[in-house]
């Protein structure tokens, strides 16, 4: 046993921990494993100026290091967990969640007598009638989607048959939804806006944490869980909210239509949020970002190598979305450092947890819905500008750029400039509805729904410009039409729009909705 000659790169791997402060990890960081397909320039990049002084040996005398560019980039499938957490770093704010509870210990028991999920305190930040989402627990029947009955701060009590367990520390209770009560809502569609109203009872629909621009989902699986009317069920953008009304400014391919719930229970089911911020709502995060490099002796395999980004800003974000393949993203960081530790060192600090395993969103059949649109406010369900795409790619760019001094290797800072979105995609020709909205700079807005599994990811980008539309005209191909979109805060819609993006990730889906 001894050195190794090489290093395959199968052996190697990445996590990242947020920063306590710029370059400063925390007293225990988290260190939360990615799954690159492949990397792009990841390290540092040192700059070496060489001596050149006249002399009549014609020689130059040996160089100085005098500057590190240090970033770092990769490639990797899209899946439903895998980069909610670092996408907040991308867009500089913080996932806006429903109620949630667990992790950390914080459900103590499970009793499958009276159907309660139980914890010291905490669990009335529930309420009844809510769809709450278990998962981590060992029995089978704990996971899943559960009606609310009844709660209180120690006991959540469902309509649901429980297993009695105590379960591990990461269980948690995610709430995914709402059931209304029989008859207690319509659809009213006298306004500007089709809404979702309330018909009768005292439950406030503010309640729901629902903001401008967020998706929900209308209808269940079950039996009178959705509206009678298609029109009504399916795949909505919330407008506005009040105590008593749910406003909806963007929803199927026809029109919403007056309904009265006279016996049904509609679900409605939604998620977490994350969108980009003004103001005091912008968060900066930076990471430190781990590659290992395995072992350089084989005698001691568990003495691994390894290489660190420091202080490190997301700056751009890429989603890939070809024909019969499957959704790819590429990330990278500007960083301020690049660190490397040896074997007898060992990797930093920290917990690392196992990766959550986790299924790829295909593009051949895990989208719901992708729809671009001419913006008509008082309308819900306009006409899309095409049937068809060949291929997408949405980007973001935070324009970030290192910030450098005398007496500083690399960089004291990065700073962060504007936050843009846009992209190209490739649609197929059928009206010339999309050059027009082009030549016109219509008001163009954009979405796409993917889900998986009862799962699922919204990206809604509420105001776009299109840009190229000239057709790609072949002998014996179907007419194509390039375009590229240029994003802007949605304000010009609505004052409560103004943001750029939005996401919206869903624990739980009705099946339905696939």
């Amino acid at each position: 046993m001894a050195q190794v000659n090489k290093i395959d790169s199968n052996v190697t791997g990445l996590r990242y921990a947020e920063e306590a402060s710029y370059k400063t990890l925390p007293g225990s960081p988290v260190w939360k494993g990615l799954e690159p397909n492949s990397y792009s320039d990841f390290g540092g990049q040192l700059q070496l100026l060489s001596r050149n002084p006249i002399n009549d040996g014609r020689q130059r005398k040996k160089g100085v290091v005098t500057d590190l560019d240090a970033s770092g980039g990769f490639n990797t499938d899209l899946t439903q967990t895998n980069l909610q957490d670092i996408l907040q770093g991308v867009m500089f704010a913080d996932l806006e969640r429903k109620a949630e509870f667990g992790g950390s210990g914080g459900i103590t028991n499970v009793d499958g007598t009276t159907e309660d999920f139980e914890a010291a305190s905490g669990l009335d930040v529930f309420a009844a009638n809510d769809l709450v989402f278990g998962a981590g627990f060992t029995n089978a029947a704990n996971n899943g989607l559960h009606l609310v009955s009844a709660t209180s701060a120690t006991a959540l009590t469902v309509t649901s048959n429980l297993v009695t367990e105590t379960p591990p520390s990461t269980a948690t209770l995610v709430q995914v939804g709402y059931q209304f009560a029989s008859a207690t809502l319509d659809v009213v569609v006298s306004g500007s806006l089709p809404r979702l109203t309330r018909a009768s009872g005292t439950k406030d629909f503010t309640d729901f944490g629902l903001i401008p621009g967020e998706w929900i989902y209308v209808g269940g699986d079950g039996a009178s869980t959705d509206f009678v009317n298609s029109e009504n069920n399916g795949w909505m953008r919330v407008r506005s909210v009040a105590a008593s009304y749910i406003e909806i400014d963007k929803a199927g391919d026809s029109a919403m239509v007056a309904e009265t719930g006279t016996g049904l229970t509609i679900q409605i089911f939604f998620g977490r949020v994350l969108r980009n911020r003004t103001g005091s709502d912008i968060v900066r995060r930076t990471y430190n970002l781990e590659r290992t490099l395995g072992a350089p002796d084989d005698a001691s395999p568990s003495q691994i190598q390894s290489e660190y980004l420091v202080g490190a800003l997301a700056n751009e974000f890429s989603i890939n979305i070809p024909t019969a393949d499957k959704v790819t993203v590429d990330l990278s960081f500007i960083a301020a450092d690049n660190e490397q530790r040896t074997a007898a060192t060992g990797v930093k600090s920290g917990s690392r947890p196992t990766l959550v395993d986790a299924d790829a969103f295909n593009t051949s059949s895990d989208f719901s819905r992708i729809k671009m649109s001419v913006f008509t406010d008082g309308d819900e369900s306009p006409s899309a500008l095409f049937a068809f795409l060949t291929d997408i790619t949405l980007t973001i760019n935070n324009n970030a750029s290192p910030s450098k001094a005398v007496g500083t290797l690399g960089n004291f800072d990065v700073t962060a400039g504007t936050f843009e979105v846009g992209g190209n995609l490739t649609a197929y020709f059928s009206t010339v509805d999309a050059i027009t909205a082009v030549r016109n700079n219509s008001d163009v807005t954009f979405d796409i729904i993917m889900t998986k599994a009862n799962s699922g990811i919204a990206i809604d980008v509420p105001l776009i410009a299109l840009g190229d539309g000239r057709l790609s005209v072949e002998q014996d191909q179907p007419i194509t039409l390039p375009l590229q979109t240029d994003a802007s805060t949605g304000a010009k819609i609505d004052a409560n729009l103004n943001h750029t993006l939005l996401w919206v990730f869903f624990d739980y889906l009705p099946t339905v909705a696939e």
